[in-house]
């Protein structure tokens, strides 16, 4: 009997398992996935929990509850990856075999790689990219009477790069509508970036944002290190930004597995081929998700994507075929704006976010790179369709892998074929 081994049973890991489950040879292939962590968490919610919309309730489940059946399911650490040998090692020493690996251990963030952010940790300093971080920064939003809150950004590629916009947009609403101090709170927000978002048509567009709601952009900031006693961020070149809170979104690397296995780059993502996601040192190693260093979004729906064209190229694989699907780099993800709107923007490798609608050309429902609250629904309701759909590999009939230009306005024109 053959083996597929997949590391991490988080969304990536747990979609692949579904898929592969439904379409192997049962008689001739296993499957076996291996996580050491027993809860599964769904990570856009982290975004609502400082807030008050979700509770820790609403985004955790045992992985166990969503694992198919005819899977095996090993709850242990991973101690190296023997490529060569074909081999995991787990933490007890226990030696696992393959013959066909899937990596999708994800990224974690990594505040100690800016330096003094650890001296103000959980004080003044918080993260939303954590279960523990968002419950703590709940905590201290409560109680804070305002002040200068700034939302930075460390460097890229991070998790879900919408997700610090969504912040500082929600933050506007949440003192206004809800604590009602808004005109005590100063809100920044610092990026490396030259604008506020990495693909410059939606840039463009978020940038009108700010001055609307009164938040200061930052740009081209690379921070050099965090004095957290005197409460201030510095740049690289002397720029200095000060903060009573810092909502900061630390350094994102990949699994520390990765780097003992000696098979990432220099932030631990695994060098893969951004079609097919082979790995690009072994053929029998695939990757997806968060662990690539593909040049797409660190993002759910990327996985989910991805997920499809993998099987596909896994099963060409097993028969020996060319590995022929393609993945295109397609990501769709709602942009939270506050007061119950949201934007959605949908992009690959070579189009960028622009106007037009979605799933359905000219019907929609949702609009694309403008504000509306049919998206913001959207966005609420993708809480339901992840659990139920998505993490169980259900295709969405009306959404696909490749991105499609129909419904969108293209150089101008709207591409309804």
């Amino acid at each position: 009997m053959k083996k597929i081994l997949i590391l991490g049973a988080g969304t990536a890991g747990t979609m692949m398992a579904h898929h592969l489950v439904k379409k192997v040879n049962k008689n001739e292939w296993s499957i076996t996935i291996i996580d050491q962590h027993e809860k599964h968490y769904y990570q856009p919610g982290f975004l609502f929990i400082p807030f008050g919309i979700y509770s820790e309730e609403d985004v955790i489940k045992e992985k166990t509850s969503l694992l198919p059946k005819g899977v095996e399911y090993i709850q242990a650490p991973i101690e190296l990856i023997e490529a060569e040998k074909k081999q995991v090692i787990l933490g007890d020493k226990k030696s696992i075999p393959y013959d066909i690996l899937i990596i999708a251990t994800g990224c974690e963030i990594v505040p100690e790689e800016v330096e003094g952010v650890d001296e103000g940790w959980r004080k003044e300093i918080f993260d939303f990219y954590t279960i523990e971080g968002a419950v703590a920064l709940r905590d201290k939003l409560k109680d804070w009477e305002g002040g200068k809150l700034v939302v930075h950004i460390s460097e890229m590629p991070i998790k879900c790069p919408v997700a610090p916009l969504e912040f500082v947009f929600l933050a506007d609403w949440f003192f206004s509508e809800k604590k009602k101090n808004r005109k005590k709170v100063e809100l920044s927000y610092v990026t490396p970036l030259d604008s506020a978002f990495t693909k410059q048509k939606c840039a463009d567009a978020l940038s009108e944002y700010f001055p609307q709601k009164n938040i200061e952009l930052i740009k081209n900031f690379n921070v050099s290190h965090v004095d957290a006693e005197s409460r201030k961020l510095v740049s690289l070149d002397d720029r200095e930004v000060t903060y009573d809170l810092l909502v900061t979104i630390p350094v994102n690397m990949g699994s520390k597995l990765i780097e003992r296995s000696d098979l990432g780059d220099d932030l631990n993502f695994v060098p893969t081929d951004k079609h097919t996601l082979q790995s690009k040192a072994h053929e029998n190693i695939f990757v997806i998700g968060d662990a690539t260093d593909i040049p797409a979004s660190k993002a759910g729906s990327v996985a989910h994507f991805e997920a499809e064209i993998l099987t596909e190229n896994i099963l060409s694989y097993i028969n020996e075929k060319p590995l022929a699907a393609s993945f295109d780099g397609h990501a769709n993800c709602f942009i939270e704006s506050g007061y119950n709107k949201a934007l959605l923007i949908d992009f690959n490798y070579d189009i960028e976010p622009v106007e037009g609608t979605f799933p359905l050309p000219g019907v929609g429902p949702f609009s694309l790179l403008k504000e509306t609250k049919i998206n913001h629904l959207g966005k609420l309701a993708f809480r339901h369709i992840y659990w139920h759909m998505l993490l169980k590999g259900i295709p969405i009939p009306t959404v696909t892998p490749d991105m499609k230009k129909s419904g969108k306005k293209l150089e101008g024109l709207s591409v309804d074929v």
